[in-house]
């Protein structure tokens, strides 16, 4: 079941992509917020039903054709996942100066897995987001300040953190160089 809701974020990308549209015209469409849109297709939340079914209809296409393309469960012991396939992740039109590099997301038995290559940039700014995962952050390059809660961490190059994402968190830059880091999301059925 965990690899069919970690698949619907990425098939809704996929379609919206496809359609030329925009985060904000399909949350615009769908009446829900830029940031929802963004959190369902990156991973960080699964919509609830009658969510899905607006935006599956504001792309205009039928409910049986998107789940076409959803990911169902595999028993494969291994996944690869060459250079190519990663891409750039739209995030919140809200953020500044956080670049998020797609590495790898993938389903295996009951844990799904996403892999991030985060770029902090000086004087960045995003409000505090919350995740439906557990959260593992190393920091190769630089260092940031990460908020988690009302709790304040610094972290530098090869230090790692890891959190429970339902707690509201957000890194700030501190520093006049790029920040970045490897961030891990555990996903659990």
């Amino acid at each position: 079941m965990n690899d069919f809701l970690i698949g619907i974020g990425k098939r809704l990308k996929d379609i919206r992509k496809k359609n030329n549209l925009t985060i904000n015209e399909l949350a615009s469409k769908a009446n829900v917020s830029n940031g929802l849109v963004s959190r369902i297709e990156n991973g960080r939340t699964i919509p609830s039903l009658p969510v899905l079914l607006d935006m599956i209809q504001s792309l205009e296409i039928d409910a049986s054709y998107f789940f076409e393309g959803v990911e169902k469960k595999s028993s494969a012991k291994f996944i690869y996942l060459p250079k190519d396939n990663q891409q750039v992740i739209e995030k919140e039109v809200e953020a500044e100066g956080f670049k998020y590099m797609h590495i790898f997301s993938k389903s295996l038995h009951s844990l799904g897995f996403e892999a991030v290559l985060l770029t902090i940039e000086p004087n960045s700014k995003r409000e505090k987001v919350i995740t439906d995962a557990w959260e593992f952050k190393y920091i190769l390059k630089g260092e940031v300040k990460y908020i988690i809660d009302n709790e304040e961490i610094i972290l530098k190059e090869g230090d790692s953190l890891y959190f429970n994402g339902k707690f509201p968190h957000v890194p700030v830059s501190i520093s006049d160089e790029s920040c970045i880091m490897l961030v891990l999301y555990f996903y659990t059925a």
